[in-house]
């Protein structure tokens, strides 16, 4: 039954997207600029990526992408509305035009980018699907999971993934589905399933919302490419570039030295490449319709991307994810920014 979910929820989103596409707006940045702020999908609720504090401020690697959106087009970092979404809902928010931009732990593949009328405007975090266990289930490898019940959320690249996995190693499993993440966590724990598996990244986030978290494990095996980043509509072309050089301009900052904390007095600086980025030599925001500080004003209120990270996710947060993969290029990583010039 798990097999016909995705085929069924992507073809209904493809013939909503086909639907609007004659109708699309390309004024994303009018809009919000008219409304003074910056419509945000995010999920329900995700430790690290996006989750409101006890005071219900929304904190999180998605949202400090919003932020920095907001901060390049109006000047204002907290200038964004956030609507929690499902991962059912999210791209039909997005198609319909109830968001400006989706920032929502939400992956890069060719159905997404090619059918849903939407497109992908970078990577904030390079994932893999893997597996959380009990510990006292007493397995310490995926290749022991023959036969068990698996929490798993609905309208996620992870259904396909799972079954693929399970299949090419001649194993069976049940499935065990949910709606929302936190569901999926909350059946994990009732015993409703054996394992649970999503991102890495939500594994350690779900993990933590657990009452004893120090009884669960991860288990090594990765199995899947899940290239998160921010989505916006297809048919404007002027938005998609602010969103994507949003990013490009924080992970060009951490590359650079630049960060929140020295930025003003490294508004001065010789390097041409420091210059330009901070607006100094030459406006690169004009032909996105901002102004020539747009970057200056992103990495001063929010922060280059190596600080978004550590904050969010990174080891001195309560996930305490190494950098890996997220780490520069010149780190051994593989994020990497085209250049401002």
């Amino acid at each position: 039954m798990h097999n016909n979910k995705k085929p069924l929820l992507i073809a209904s989103a493809a013939v909503l997207a086909a639907s609007m596409a004659t109708g699309a707006s390309a004024a994303t940045l009018d809009s919000v600029k008219e409304k003074g702020f910056v419509q945000c999908g995010v999920s329900t609720g995700l430790p690290g990526f996006s989750a409101p504090d006890d005071a219900g401020n929304w904190q999180g690697l998605d949202v400090d992408v919003c932020r920095g959106v907001a901060a390049a087009v109006l000047g204002d970092a907290s200038k964004v509305r956030y609507v929690p979404l499902t991962a059912k809902e999210r791209f039909t928010a997005l198609q319909s035009g109830e968001i400006d931009v989706l920032s929502r732990n939400t992956t890069w593949t060719a159905t997404r980018d090619t059918s849903l009328g939407l497109n992908f405007a970078g990577v904030n975090y390079y994932d893999g699907q893997g597996f959380m266990v009990s510990k006292d289930l007493g397995v310490s490898s995926a290749k022991e999971l023959d036969g068990a019940a698996v929490c798993i959320q609905s309208g996620t690249t992870t259904e396909l993934n799972l079954a693929d996995y399970f299949r090419m190693n001649d194993m069976s499993f049940e499935p065990v589905v949910f709606d929302t993440s936190d569901q999926t966590v909350k059946g994990f724990e009732a015993g409703r399933c054996d394992v649970l598996t999503s991102d890495q990244s939500q594994l350690y986030a779900l993990r933590i919302k657990l009452s004893d978290p120090a009884s669960a494990m991860v288990l090594p095996e990765v199995i899947s490419k899940e290239p998160l980043g921010p989505v916006v509509r297809q048919g404007d072309d002027q938005w998609f570039n602010i969103v994507k050089w949003t990013l490009f301009a924080q992970i060009n900052a951490e590359e650079m030295g630049l960060s929140s904390d020295n930025i003003e007095e490294k508004k001065s600086d010789t390097n041409p490449n420091v210059a330009r980025l901070v607006g100094a030599d030459g406006n690169y925001g004009e032909a996105m319709g901002l102004p020539a500080d747009w970057a200056y004003q992103v990495i001063k209120q929010v922060g280059n991307y190596g600080q978004m990270f550590e904050r969010n996710v990174g080891t001195g947060s309560a996930l305490g994810i190494e950098r890996g993969l997220n780490a520069l290029w010149t780190d051994g990583g593989v994020q990497y920014a085209p250049p401002v010039r």
